[in-house]
């Protein structure tokens, strides 16, 4: 994971401070990034592949001028996604200009036989947090049997599971296999776009069922508490992230609406931010009443709000301990009432986090005995 110079954070939190003052989210700090149309999968749920077929890409001077654009913004996490970015032929050269940027990267891809196909591990030095799309919508269930092998790429591994009106039921199973092989989950909505079919599942069994998958397993879903609360709420969303799309036009306010504005490639994004447009756009978003639940709309906001910093972090902490190699242990959400039981589990986590040295299989354990009342 690389690192952020601390001014780079102090300007992001002027930003916040500025969102919370003006009680609207004028400054984004997401930005999903639509490299390609292009696919090799046909998800019912997703439109970009109505088009893949006579799509042409973006020059690669456009895509860094768009890149050149979001570093000088509020953003400091950007979102490299599609269609499917590693069908891009110049998707190396990207990777390693946009590392040079004030942001954490994370790459969405769903491509089978990435191992095979794609040198992943070189890919890996430039990516901060991969996200590999594995669900029944993808039709490539089989890559759960695969999951370990992911890891041995350099980046913080995620399973982004999109969740449809039939397959909420299927989650604990894909939960437990993130679990079982040290990667983490995101799970969303699967959202009903224009030119799709109607998958969006029941939105209170949704909330309930992530909410009861987050307390079974801590550690593994990242998506916070405050997405799974959302998604019932009459209105839950904000711009606290954008969408770019593929031929560097933003979506704004949102994806759902269907409305386009400027262009990345040469209009500057935090003056159209700050303009009466943008700001016209906000507040139709903050009276929109349809429940979407697009995940990042309704979830980003949660890792910037006070209220509910610590909820939407805790799946990083031992990640940001250990510099970007997730550990497989889980701490119990439940403190131990036996002082051994304490001893035994803050011991495997500082194991989890700082390895054991090669030689030692076994760690000896301290023990406490009971004091003894007469």
């Amino acid at each position: 994971m690389r690192k952020i110079p601390k001014k780079r954070f102090l300007d992001v939190a002027g930003m916040i401070l500025r969102n919370k003052m003006a009680k609207e989210a004028i400054y984004p700090f997401y930005c999903s990034f639509k490299l390609t149309r292009r696919c090799n999968f046909t998800c019912s749920f997703c439109n970009c592949w109505h088009v893949k077929n006579k799509w042409i890409d973006m020059p690669t001077e456009d895509v860094k001028a768009v890149l050149d654009n979001l570093a000088r913004s509020s953003v400091i996490v950007c979102s490299f996604e599609g269609g499917d970015p590693l069908v891009r032929d110049d998707i190396l050269e990207l990777l390693k200009y946009q590392y040079e940027k004030p942001w954490y990267l994370l790459f969405t891809t769903s491509e089978r036989d990435m191992q095979q196909r794609y040198p992943m591990a070189e890919y890996g030095k430039y990516i901060d947090f991969l996200h590999i799309s594995i669900d029944e919508g993808h039709k490539n269930l089989d890559m759960y049997d695969e999951l370990e092998e992911y890891t041995k790429w350099g980046s913080i591994v995620t399973v982004q599971i999109v969740v449809t009106k039939n397959d909420v039921g299927a989650l604990e199973e894909k939960i437990r296999r993130c679990h079982d092989a040290g990667v983490k989950a995101v799970v969303m909505c699967a959202v009903h776009l224009k030119n799709t079919k109607d998958h969006l599942p029941d939105l209170w069994s949704m909330s309930r069922v992530g909410l009861e998958m987050k307390k079974k397993y801590p550690g593994v879903i990242i998506s916070p508490d405050g997405y799974f609360n959302r998604i019932t709420w009459d209105h839950g969303c904000d711009t606290s992230s954008i969408i770019v799309d593929a031929d560097g036009f933003l979506w704004y306010p949102c994806r759902v609406l269907e409305e386009k504005t400027i262009n990345l490639i040469d209009s500057d994004l935090m003056t159209y931010l700050e303009s009466p447009d943008a700001r016209e756009r906000r507040q139709r978003m903050a009276a929109c009443d349809i429940q979407c639940a697009w995940y990042q709309y309704y979830a980003t906001q949660s890792f910037v709000n006070p209220r509910e910093l610590l909820s939407a972090w805790m799946p990083y902490y031992r990640d940001l301990l250990n510099k970007g190699k997730q550990p497989v242990f889980a701490a119990s959400p439940i403190a131990p009432r036996d002082p051994r039981d304490l001893i035994h589990a803050q011991i495997v986590q500082e194991s989890a986090i700082r390895g054991l040295p090669a030689s030692r299989s076994l760690v000896e354990l301290p023990t406490i005995d009971a004091s003894r009342h007469p």
